[in-house]
């Protein structure tokens, strides 16, 4: 290393060129970089969804759940199989271990659909495989809205998708809220009995009706005619002039029995925007693409449209991306700046001006360098990422303090520069090589976690390895460089340091220390009673263990619940209730109100999105909700509302899930309400939800098929009846020439014939007759089934909570456990916990695999710098006694242990505090090879590493001062926010390292020179 420093020192204007081409490049990086929220993360989800026009769950289950789960166990890496079985349609969904091969799972997958296609009903449609890809969701979702016709508002959303859709870095535009266009013929149920003309028979004339024949070309030797027979169905005209009976000379047509229209499909659910009808179309953009960059295109288009569009239609933005990230991008990089000048402003005091310069140099040099690599990666620059420079911001000067600071002395030697630097490069190169490898150790195994949590985080262990890197780069090869060239021909007078070696602060440390080495049996003592009452401390005033840390929403959505067989219109209408109290209040910029029929076993009936207004402007999203609790809480008899906010990091859904699984679906409904009784009593929860299926009522058609076959009546004939008055029946469909997509053509009744009462007039045509279906059909009231979930091949019912506000879900999870052993379940069914409980268990193993790996690593690392194990041990013990800092930290800023973000913070401790202690026992090894004794050597190592020390961890908790209290400092505008949503995710993790580096600070400036004597006694005691 020392001939490569050399050799760099002997060809500066080599080295000062491609510093100037780093951050040239770097720059450019830091611009191009796609920018987006939060991290890019490969969701490990493969979907196959089927439909089956009015099956129902039971059939699902049977005929399309089973035979394709058959099919899809052989897939390699699947982590877990989940199925629904709804009616008229059923999904399969895969779960891979994350970091699966997305392609090769993706092919896997629809070579053994097609396999499992022949075993389907054959009126089944196609099944459908679907990648679950973060990078599609939407970035945008555009709303509009307005006081006019729905088809003129469907014809204005098409438009405008296909304009954005013409956008370079636009991927897709998909259209929510409207509704499919049919060609709808209503048959009057007399005159077709009248006519005697059966339903069957519509069905084939139209389908033999509506072909494009090409009959082929005549070639006569004299020329060549093509020949076309033109039966495509383009317009109403087409069909209502169909013959559907020949009656002697009589010829009754479509127009004779029925009326057509051009309609919309019945209507499954309504969207309004702050009360008005609204039509979604939610923005996708491609992968790579700049999300700051798609938006403001996209805006520009929606600017334009304003002004050519009705001044009834009104454009609102329900999700903005763009918006959100650029407010992070600003918080972070504050964030950086004040970092950045604190550090400086610290070295300078301690150093002087041109010294800090040098050091000052290190941090752009290795964030630009850091985020060049990134962008050749083809890395995103994310809010993780963006933390991960804050937090070596402190980090990145280390080495850069330690060189540059022997240089110092060097040069109030009398040194000259050139040998000051390359002198101070020399000397320094192993320990801080060391010191940045110990570092880097704890993190590269970081950047292995496993499962989602892992892909989100594993930006910081490869943006902190790139950037530490570089910064090794920077103090060993380019600021001994530059420092040689800018103290050319400058002589440095002595002077004392302005903070550091002046005053009473040093001549303090010194008397203490000397008389610590006298005692230095007591000093370990007492150190480790301090950890133990700390530890003892935190364990009874600490805020308890989260998974995630909880982040201030921007959105927050009220799921509006209602049992019963009701309607959409029935439903739409209690859901307009709820939204008619929420709206109006003055921290809302939006109200996004949708109402459906949800098709499964949750009673759901429709969901009210908000969006709030900016977070320095209003109240906390709690306060506002519980304000909408007093609102809406006796807003509409028997509905009941869930208010959820924006959920923050990588885990979703309710923090508590359990999944009661079995093969019979009663003890398992069983098993369920003994659960929800006991939660109850327990007391703490709110939001408990299970999907077991709802009380109701379905009708069943019992078919008397002894009955029906001596009429010659058969099943599909039934069906076909009524069909009629449900849905209607596909007749087939056809390509008008003002809309790109195919219209269905449905025959049904008109609507005020579609009644239950309807049924048992019905009629169809048999050899003897048109026969009522009610001679062989009958009509029993049943329980309605709802939707079947299963797991693993297993009938799964699975029961979600939150907790009360105030409470840990972590506390309350482990009093449920308890409480759960205490009850006998039904024989076969068992219990399994999900969600954050299944999260946290991956989580802590892996990071307690993590961190011995790092131990070991270190350690091998330490044994390899100093031969010595005791010294090895020694400075690893910084890493046992730096938990009471990080204990102290988060009592401080009032913080529950997090197990992600405390965790992460204590790995990368274990890291940054043994590299005080690595340049110390270094320097005390140099002084006993000059002949110290034991003593005197410590306390001189102690002396000699004072400032660089004090320096290093001071520049790094300065560094994450901002994030531990919230702060987001803009020098800029000169304004100060407490509380930024851009800091509140990462307040733990701060509060974790600055907490454990100031502790362990002290523990190396006093307590490692006193195991260094007390090691040597030992040594000769023994």
């Amino acid at each position: 290393m020392r001939s490569f420093i050399e050799a760099a020192l002997n060809r500066s204007r080599t080295v000062i060129l491609i510093l100037i081409f780093l951050l040239i490049a770097g720059t450019f990086a830091f611009i191009a970089i796609p920018k987006e929220s939060d991290p890019d993360v490969a969701i490990p989800v493969i979907y196959v969804s089927m439909s089956h026009e009015g099956i129902a769950p039971e059939d699902a289950e049977r005929l399309l759940v089973r035979p394709m789960e058959n099919a899809l166990r052989d897939v390699a890496g699947i982590k877990e199989i989940r199925s629904i079985a709804a009616e008229g349609h059923a999904s399969v969904t895969l779960e891979f271990d994350a970091g699966f091969d997305a392609k090769q799972a993706l092919q896997d997958v629809r070579e053994k659909v097609d396999i499992a296609k022949s075993e389907l009903p054959a009126s089944t449609d196609e099944p459908t495989v679907n990648e679950v890809n973060i990078a599609l969701f939407p970035v945008m979702t555009l709303s509009l809205s307005g006081s006019i016709g729905e088809r003129e508002l469907v014809s204005l959303a098409r438009k405008m998708k296909d304009e954005i859709e013409a956008l370079p870095n636009v991927l897709k535009v998909d259209v929510g809220g409207d509704r499919e266009e049919v060609m709808e013929v209503l048959v009057d149920p007399l005159a077709l009995e009248s006519y005697r003309i059966d339903f069957q028979t519509v069905l084939n004339i139209v389908s033999r009706n509506n072909q494009l024949v090409a009959a082929g070309a005549i070639d006569s030797g004299a020329g060549r005619m093509l020949l076309k027979v033109p039966g495509v169905i383009e317009n109403l005209d087409d069909v209502l002039n169909l013959p559907i009976k020949i009656q002697g000379n009589t010829v009754v047509t479509f127009a004779d029995v029925a009326t057509i229209r051009n309609n919309f499909k019945d209507p499954e659910g309504f969207a309004r925007v702050d009360g008005q009808p609204a039509i979604a179309l939610e923005i996708s953009k491609r992968s790579g693409a700049n999300i700051i960059e798609t938006i403001e295109q996209v805006r520009a288009i929606v600017d334009v449209a304003e002004l050519r569009f009705p001044k009834a239609v009104r454009f609102t933005y329900i999700l903005d991306q763009s918006k959100q990230i650029s407010s992070m991008l600003n918080d972070l990089l504050n964030n950086i700046v004040s970092a950045i000048v604190l550090v400086m402003l610290i070295i300078i005091a301690a150093l002087g001006f041109r010294s800090s310069l040098l050091i000052g140099l290190a941090i752009p040099g290795s964030f630009l360098t850091g985020l060049l690599f990134l962008y050749l990666l083809n890395m995103t620059l994310n809010v993780v990422v963006l933390f991960s420079l804050i937090l070596v911001v402190g980090m990145l000067v280390d080495g850069a303090i330690v060189v540059i600071e022997l240089a110092d002395r060097r040069l109030k030697e009398g040194a000259n520069a050139a040998e000051a630097f390359g002198f101070a490069a020399r000397q320094m190169a192993w320990p801080v090589i060391a010191s940045t490898a110990t570092t880097l150790a704890v993190f590269v195994p970081l950047a292995f976690w496993p499962g989602i949590v892992g892909e989100f985080m594993k930006y910081l262990p490869i943006t902190v390895t790139l950037c530490l890197l570089a910064s090794l780069m920077m103090a060993l090869i380019f600021l001994p460089v530059i420092g040689g060239l800018l103290y050319r021909g400058h002589r440095v007078k002595p002077a004392p340091d302005i903070v550091i070696e002046a005053g009473l602060f040093k001549r303090g440390y010194m008397r203490l220390l000397s008389y610590l080495i006298g005692h230095p049996g007591k000093t370990l003592l007492f150190t480790l009673t301090l950890v133990m009452v700390t530890g003892y401390t935190y364990s009874i005033f600490g805020r308890g263990v989260e998974f995630f840390p909880e982040v201030e929403p921007e959105t927050a959505l009220v799921n509006v619940h209602a049992r019963g067989d009701l309607s959409v219109v029935e439903k739409d209408r209690m859901v307009r209730q709820v939204e008619e109290r929420i709206m109006g209040m003055p921290e809302l910029k939006s109200v996004y109100a949708r109402s459906f029929n949800q098709g499964s076993g949750e009673d759901v009936i429709g969901v009210i999105q908000f969006q709030f207004t900016d977070w320095f402007t209003r109240r906390s999203a709690k306060e506002i909700i519980n304000e909408m609790r007093l609102k809406t809480v006796s807003a509409v008899p028997g509905v009941s509302l869930e208010f959820r906010e924006q959920e923050s990091g990588p885990s979703g859904g309710k923090p508590i899930q359990l999944q009661i699984s079995g093969l019979n679906i009663v003890d398992i409904n069983q098993a369920t309400g003994h659960i929800r009784s006991l939660i109850d009593s327990l007391g703490g929860f709110q939001n408990v939800e299970d999907n077991r299926p709802l009380p109701g009522i379905e009708w069943r058609l019992k078919v008397n098929r002894e009955d029906a076959a001596r009429y010659g009546a058969d099943i599909s004939q039934l069906g076909s009846a009524v069909q009629m008055l449900t849905s209607g029946i596909k007749l087939t469909d056809y390509r008008p020439d003002y809309t790109e997509d195919e219209v269905d053509i449905l025959i049904r009744f008109p609507k005020e014939e579609r009644q239950l009462e309807q049924l048992g007039q019905l009629r169809i045509k048999t050899p003897k007759g048109m026969i009522p279906i009610s001679n062989f059909m009958a009509f029993e009231p049943a329980a309605k089934t709802g939707s079947i979930s299963r797991v693993d091949g297993m009938k799964v019912i699975t029961l979600g909570s939150e907790v009360e506000e105030g409470l840990l879900a972590s506390d309350k999870l482990r009093e449920l456990q308890r409480e759960l052993t205490n009850i006998t379940l039904p024989e076969g069914v068992k219990l399994t916990f999900k969600g954050e409980d299944a999260d946290q268990k991956e989580t802590g193993e892996f990071l307690l695999k993590a961190f011995l790996i790092a131990l070991f690593m270190m350690l091998l690392i330490l044994v390899t710098q100093f031969n010595s194990l005791y010294q090895s041990l020694l400075i690893l013990s910084a890493i046992l006694f730096s938990t009471a800092g990080v204990l102290l930290g988060l009592l401080i800023t009032a913080q529950p242990f997090g197990i992600v973000m405390v965790g992460i913070g204590a790995i990368a401790l274990a890291g940054i505090v043994v590299n005080n202690n690595i340049v110390l026992i270094d320097t005390f090894n140099s002084l006993r090879k000059e002949g110290l004794k034991v003593a005197e050597a410590a306390i001189k190592a102690g002396e000699l590493r004072f400032r660089p020390v004090l320096l290093t961890a001071i520049t790094t908790v300065l560094g994450l001062v901002p994030m531990v209290f919230a702060l987001n400092v803009d020098l800029i505008n000169r304004q100060i926010d407490i509380g930024a949503p851009s800091t509140q995710m990462w307040t733990q993790l701060a509060s974790a390292i600055a907490g454990g580096l100031s502790f362990a600070t002290l523990l190396t400036l006093l307590l490692t020179p006193c195991m260094l004597v007390l090691g040597e006694r030992l040594v000769k005691a023994a």
